[in-house]
């Protein structure tokens, strides 16, 4: 049974930075590629940010990127999503994931196999 839990959300002011962990158990996240997504109220679930089982290829959504940076840390077993510069258009429910793929990084949902709960990030004006 793989489990994933998120921390780290919150609420900042924009401007501001954030860093979300994904706690994982029942599998090496080393074992998998391991996404970020991000569902704000009443729009779809949208990939932010992708990591290789190696964490040597990462992938990016264009709104984060140069904001946003994703790693990992194997010893722990967890995956981090670093946010810097945070807008209020970043506000939204955050869910780590972990593929079916080792290597590929996919930025649709239907991609990944098991996910965490999410954790909130509101970012005020």
């Amino acid at each position: 049974q793989v489990a994933l839990v998120e921390s780290g959300g919150g609420l900042v002011q924009a401007g501001l930075s954030l860093r979300l962990a994904c706690a994982a158990s029942g599998r090496a996240v080393s074992a998998s590629a391991m996404g970020w997504f991000r569902q704000a109220p009443g729009k779809e679930r949208e990939f932010v940010a992708g990591l290789s089982w190696s964490g040597v290829k990462t992938y990016y959504s264009e709104s984060v990127k140069g904001r946003f940076t994703i790693s990992r840390d194997n010893a722990k077993n967890t995956v981090y999503l670093q946010m810097n510069s945070l807008k209020p258009e970043d506000t939204a429910v955050y869910h780590c994931a972990a593929g079916s793929s080792r290597h590929t990084i996919v930025i649709v949902p239907g991609g990944y196999e098991h996910w965490g709960q999410g954790t909130q990030v509101t970012v005020s004006s």
